[in-house]
């Protein structure tokens, strides 16, 4: 019984840990500069955020390739990129997973678009966008719409994968409306 006990604190702590260590960075608000990043896609190809000046972009991060949110919210992005792309955006993807992982799920799933590695979480740090459970670490499902000049627009933190391309489509006609006004 005693040990029953003993295994309970024990799991009380390690959730305790976990809980405090997940909390890694500040999530950068809307008006302030996007953090820059220097990021391989999954053909190997760096990607920094200067690449992106002159258009919208579409910063998610996502936990972890071929899982069933994040494949929805993919393959969403990728129907709908025609759209998003006629509005002056380009959608960008990134999870701590390899580039040989990113390769696989992009062709499983015809992704068109870049999906950078960030094998050492600093640019999820730098995001806020960081989930560390002591054994496993992985990207929250956040998304930053970056304006062309660099600076944080809008921000996800609550994303429902089903329908969030939508949403960035709404918000970008909207703020395009707002922007010739």
């Amino acid at each position: 019984m005693k040990w029953l006990v003993l295994l309970g604190m024990l799991g009380a702590l390690v959730l305790w840990f976990a809980g405090r260590s997940a909390s890694a960075g500040e999530v950068p608000q809307p008006g302030q500069a996007a953090p820059d990043f220097n990021l391989p896609d999954q053909n190997g190809r760096m990607h920094s955020l200067k690449d992106f000046t002159g258009k919208w972009l579409v910063l998610y991060f996502y936990p972890k390739d071929d899982t069933p949110g994040c494949t929805e919210e993919a393959c969403a992005f990728r129907d709908d990129l025609m759209q998003i792309t006629k509005l002056g955006a380009q959608v960008v993807g990134i999870s701590v997973d390899d580039t040989s992982s990113h390769a696989e799920f992009a062709k499983k799933y015809h992704l068109p678009f870049p999906l950078l590695a960030d094998k050492t979480t600093d640019v999820a740090v730098r995001y806020g966008a960081l989930s560390d459970w002591v054994l496993f670490k992985f990207a929250k499902r956040y998304t930053f719409l970056i304006d062309p000049h660099g600076k944080i627009n809008k921000v996800y933190t609550k994303v429902e994968t089903s329908r969030h391309s939508k949403q960035i489509i709404e918000d970008l006609h909207k703020l395009q409306a707002g922007n010739r006004t």
